[in-house]
Order: structure tokens, then sequence, then C-alpha cells
């Protein structure tokens, strides 16, 4: 396959979304090979132009800003967060714990959903904001990683007070523009017209539906690149490692990498980085409104990147697919991993059961979270309730209960259906845990 060179994909995949996938060893030109459509209602096809949400991809490049800010001497990357945002109320937190994942902040767009947010509905970064103002506490000790997007959220308004710009123009300025990243751009504003953009597709009983919502979040996510743009940046990357005087991982002078929530990768500066001997490697993967990214670096200088608007292919695994080809001959033909890919299984939407009576236990709040929450009762099942929809509770320990990404936790195990009505209870998600609801008096 020659350099920078794309086969037609077959025609049985275009009309369906797709992927991109590119390598570039350090010594040699780089290839690339797509399958696919950016656009089923226009039937355009993915190309080497098309644009992807590639989702927490993004946060390197927030982290490399905080890093440059420090050593431009506009910021310290060990002073509190609250000395910069005022209205965060957490102490102790530096800008490195935020880089890191090890402020305990928990994740906005969760809380989001337990006041009652569904997918389509708009919400905007400041909202985001706001949820991480409310926080009084770190949801888990000092110096665990706990992953969450609203600690990048919250790097790219600490940028914005340092540099008295926005995210954008400061990326801009200081990335996009200097490396010719032209199509790079983090989206600000749901309605905002990326030029070349993909849409994303996820496929149920009934057909193709879009995937994307009306939210961005600069920072954590929602930058929009080419595949050749996003090896722009990995390239640069490369030269700055190089010539670091460390044999670490990138910028592990600035921001050292600790211990992730995926061993034994370890998590510095936006960045997962795999520090084992003869193996050394930095990546990050994005998931975000249907799109996949993957974004792998190594210390030879190998680049792999791969990006996806179909909600079934995960680029994860594309790319993976493709470092393992590689690195049995750098001749690998990439168009034709791309197309021995499995067909994804189409997914069918879950039906609900017949409604039946529930009896109400309570209405609960908490200090952390807007909204309200209920419990209720029906045939001896619990169900937590939000804005008019129910989660069925499956009874997993004495007093513990479990739904789709969370647990919740009562003060005593019940002995009966007949058992008085809890007066609180513990609510830990994935990325928001330690959430303390209490009894509303009505």
């Amino acid at each position: 396959m020659s350099p920078d060179s794309t086969p037609a994909a077959p025609t049985d995949r275009l009309a369906q979304p797709g992927v991109i996938l590119l390598a570039h060893p350090a010594d040699g030109p780089r290839v690339q090979a797509h399958t696919g459509t950016a656009s089923l209602e226009l039937a355009v096809s993915i190309g080497e132009n098309t644009a992807f949400n590639v989702g927490s991809i993004a946060k390197q490049i927030t982290a490399y800003l905080c890093v440059r800010a420090a050593r431009d001497g506009l910021l310290s990357l060990d002073r509190p967060t609250r000395d910069i945002l005022p209205n965060f109320r957490i102490p102790d937190v530096t800008v490195a714990d935020l880089i890191r994942h090890r402020g305990g902040i928990r994740d906005a767009e969760t809380l989001l959903s337990l006041a009652g947010f569904r997918d389509l509905d708009h919400y905007t970064a400041d909202d985001l904001l706001q949820l991480a103002y409310r926080q009084q506490r770190r949801a888990v000790e000092p110096g665990r990683f706990l992953y969450s997007n609203t600690g990048y959220l919250l790097l790219a308004e600490v940028l914005t007070q340092v540099h008295g710009a926005g995210l954008q123009q400061i990326a801009d300025r200081q990335v996009f523009a200097p490396l010719g990243m032209t199509a790079a751009r983090f989206k600000t504003d749901p309605r905002e017209v990326i030029p070349g953009a993909a849409a994303s597709y996820h496929v149920t009983a009934d057909g193709w539906q879009h995937q994307q919502g009306p939210v961005t979040m600069p920072g954590p996510g929602s930058l929009w690149s080419t595949a050749a743009d996003l090896d722009r940046w990995l390239g640069y990357l490369w030269e700055e490692w190089s010539e670091s005087a460390d044999d670490g991982l990138p910028h592990e002078r600035h921001v050292d990498y600790r211990p992730s929530d995926h061993p034994p990768f370890t998590y510095g500066p936006g960045l997962y980085g795999d520090p084992r001997p003869g193996r050394a490697a930095v990546f990050h993967y994005g998931h975000e409104q249907g799109f996949s990214a993957a974004a792998h670096l190594t210390r030879a200088g190998l680049r792999i990147i791969c990006l996806s608007n179909h909600a079934s292919i995960a680029a994860d695994q594309v790319a993976a697919a493709a470092r393992a080809e590689l690195g049995r001959t750098l001749e690998a033909d990439l168009s034709k991993l791309l197309h021995r890919q499995p067909e994804p299984t189409p997914i069918v939407a879950e039906r609900s059961g017949a409604d039946t009576p529930h009896i109400p236990l309570g209405t609960y709040a908490c200090d952390e979270v807007p909204g309200t929450l209920r419990l209720t009762r029906s045939k001896s099942s619990l169900y937590l309730w939000r804005r008019g929809t129910h989660d069925y509770l499956t009874r997993t320990g004495a007093a513990t209960y479990a739904a789709k990404g969370y647990t919740l936790t009562l003060p005593t195990a019940p002995a009966d259906d007949s058992a008085p009505t809890p007066d609180s209870f513990i609510l830990d998600l994935d990325r928001a845990p330690g959430l303390q609801y209490q009894r509303r008096s009505d």
C-alpha cells in the first residue's frame, strides 16, 4: 500500500458509518486507510480530510497547555485550584491533581443524570462548572485516582483565567496554528459548524440513528480533528519526548505519572503511560457521543491513530489490532486490516414491562446535586426515580442495591417489605461516588 493512499471502501460498507486508521513510523512515511460513510444523509464517504470528535484525546492538549503555562511562569502546577477559581470549594486540590485525575472531583455529567437531564437535553460547559462548584469535599481520599471529565473542564477554566482568553484561542495560538493543524478545533457551542465533520450513528432495530447530543465540553473533550492533524500533534509530542533530558515519559519532569485505573498503566499530563522496560509508550482513547478515537505513541516514534463514527466499532480495538499487526511487519496493509474487522451486531432497544402499582417511600435530596430522587417499592422490589423514569434496583447485599452504573446503600438492611422508610442512602456512581442523600420532609 503506498504512503498516504487510501483504497475505496467496499460497496457493502458504503451505506454505514465507518473508521479511519493511520500509522506513521518515525523513519518512514505514513500510511492510512478508511472505510464507510461520514454522512449517511448526504452519502459522503469518510476521507483523509474528514473531521471526527476525538473525545478524551483532547485531554493531552489541555494538559500540555497547562504544562506550557508553567514553563512560561504563568501558572504553578502545585497551586491550589481555589486560588485561581474562587468558586471552587474543595481545599487542597492542586492544578496537578486535576491533571492526574487525583482531585477527587465527581464527574458533573454523571450528576446531571441524577438531576433529571436526558440524552437530548441541552446543557452548557458553564452548567457543568456550576455543578463542580457545588462540590464541597473530595469524593475519594487524597491521592486516589478518580477519572474526572469535570477536572479537565476546571483546567480549561484555569487556562482561561491565566491567559484571559478562551481555550480554543489558546490552543490555536500555541498548538494548532504552529503545527499546521488546520482542522483541529475545540467546539464550544453545539450549533457551531465544523468543516468536513462526520456525523456519528448507532444502529437500532429500525435502522440508523444519530448519536450526537446538544452539548460541548471543551477541555476534557469536544475536540474535532482529522487523523492527519492528530499525527502532526503526536509527531510534535515525540520530538519533545526525544529531546527531554531524562528517559521517562513525555513531560514527566513537570507532571509525574502515577498509577491509574488500568494497571499496569500510569497516568500523567492527559496521557496514559506504559512505563515497562522496552514497551514505553503513551496513549489515550476517546468516546464521546457515538464517536470513538485512539491515539498511540511509542518511544521509538511510531504513531497509530484510529477514528470511528460508528458507535459499535471501537477505535481502541481497531488500533490494538493495528499495533499487533505492525509489530510483525511495517508493511501491513491497513485496508485489509479494516475490512476484516467483524461486523457490529445490531442493537435492539430493550422494552420495559407493564407498569405495576408503586408504593412511595420518600423524596430525597443531596446538597451537592440539584434536583431530587424518589424511592418506591413495587412487588417487593425497590425502584429509584428521576424525572418520571425509574430504575429497577437489584439487591446485591444486605443493604446494597445496584442498577446500571451505580450502587445504592441503605443505612440498615430492611427486614421485610413493611420496614420503615429509610431516612437516607448513599449513591455511588462509577465516576461520582459517595453522594449522601437525605429524605426530604414534605
